[in-house]
């Protein structure tokens, strides 16, 4: 199914955003996918044969949006950061329909295997989120743990969007993003002031002092986003939201651990609670205080502390094991 290069063979080529090469936070890689005949960018650390837990970015991030994660899990795991489909240096599809969220689940199921895992411990963030929950809900065997930041789970969000004005407010841009052209125009003007304000404005961006991104940090984003195509690939996510899979089983039978920012500019607070009703085992839900949407960037060591809590709860440490 698959074919790659080997992971020492592979290099990246960034002159002006020395941070995308740091040693620390793992190898980058590639594989690419006979099936989708897409080719997958990702950066991998710590020890073959230890579990694996893989990380999912949201938008408009790519796998960079998890350093902290990566050198902070990869003494007890296999880490994996990806960049999904359309964004970094995985394939960008041409067509609108190559961003149907069952695609998504394939790419993450094949991802895994790939790696050599039959299940793993799977973290999302904002639309990696989305395809975390749904992952879970479809693949149930292959997810040891869930942990889901920023995201409720999607029956919540629909719910929510449908039934509180205060939701579909903060979520005016997704119908927005569904014009053609005319987002990726207003994402990229200025200098790409407007991706940048995401990050960095008082009402969206990351809130806690010392937290905030880095110029260089920024660059590496910037450097993402101004690649060909690449903001239409991130924004086509929200063109196919419409074509949501339709959930027969909408229930999660992994542990979940939710992180969700007390300050989130883009989501109600009680879509968090909401979510337990969904969660046919231990539901661990964290609020935490001051933080923003892009929680992992913002508050990295409270998260990531959060995270070990969650992995050491409930089932001995070897079970873990693939």
């Amino acid at each position: 199914m698959f074919y790659t290069t080997s992971e020492t063979d592979v290099h990246i080529h960034h002159t002006s955003t020395a941070c995308l090469n740091d040693t620390s936070l793992g190898t980058h890689c590639y594989v690419r996918i006979k099936e989708s005949g897409l080719r997958f960018h990702y950066v991998v650390a710590g020890e073959r044969g230890k579990p694996l837990m893989l990380f999912l970015h949201g938008f408009p991030e790519f796998w960079f949006s998890w350093r902290h994660q990566l050198r902070e899990f990869k003494s007890e795991f296999r880490v994996a950061a990806v960049d999904m489909r359309g964004y970094g240096e995985s394939d960008v599809p041409a067509s609108t329909d190559s961003y149907r969220l069952d695609y998504m689940l394939t790419d993450v199921k094949d991802i895994v295997e790939y790696l050599g895992y039959n299940r793993c411990f799977l973290v999302g963030h904002d639309w990696g989120g989305v395809i975390a929950w749904l992952f879970a809900i479809h693949y149930p065997e292959m997810v040891t743990k869930l942990i889901v930041l920023s995201c409720p789970h999607p029956c919540v969000f629909t719910d929510y969007i449908l039934h509180n004005p205060s939701q579909l407010l903060k979520s005016g841009y997704i119908f927005f993003f569904q014009l053609p052209r005319f987002p990726e125009l207003m994402l990229s003007i200025n200098d790409f002031k407007a991706l940048k304000g995401l990050f960095t404005s008082r009402s969206t961006g990351i809130g806690r002092k010392g937290c905030w991104l880095t110029s260089e940090d920024m660059e590496a984003y910037l450097y993402a986003f101004s690649q060909p195509g690449a903001l239409t690939g991130a924004l086509n996510y929200y063109r196919n939201l419409f074509s949501f899979l339709p959930l027969r089983q909408q229930d999660v039978k992994s542990p979940v651990l939710l992180l969700w920012g007390e300050r989130d500019a883009f989501l109600e607070q009680d879509m968090a609670d909401a979510c337990r009703l969904y969660i046919k085992n231990h539901f661990r839900l964290n609020i935490i205080s001051g933080a923003s949407h892009w929680l992992q960037q913002d508050q990295p060591d409270i998260v990531n502390t959060l995270i070990w809590t969650f992995l050491k709860e409930g089932e001995g440490r070897k079970t873990y094991r693939n």
